[in-house]
């Protein structure tokens, strides 16, 4: 990444998330900080993690989610060179029953 994300202000964002008790505090949260296409892009980029990790193809990928080539690319060079967040929250999810593997 270019630039440097470990910064005082992203800590705070990130703490601030971290006192979020559940999803419907999530949706009026992130309502209030993001907007709607940075959201859904979010979500889209998630969803196409969720898929790779899963062996889906490129084209299954674009067709499910509308993501673009290029978009996909980038998730995938995250998932297999990237510091395992997906990875890590995938599992926490599975674990916690909220996906399915």
């Amino acid at each position: 990444m270019g630039k440097k994300i470990r910064t005082p202000e992203v800590e705070q964002l990130f703490k601030a998330i971290l006192t979020l008790n559940d999803v419907e505090e999530c949706f009026t949260y992130f309502e209030d900080i993001c907007t709607v296409n940075e959201l859904l892009s979010l979500a889209q980029r998630f969803e196409v993690a969720r898929m790779l990790r899963a062996h889906n193809t490129y084209i299954e990928v674009a067709a499910k989610t509308g993501a673009s080539t290029a978009t996909i690319s980038r998730v995938n060079r995250s998932l297999n060179y990237g510091n395992d967040g997906y990875d890590m929250v995938f599992s926490r999810m599975i674990e916690n029953g909220d996906l399915e593997e």
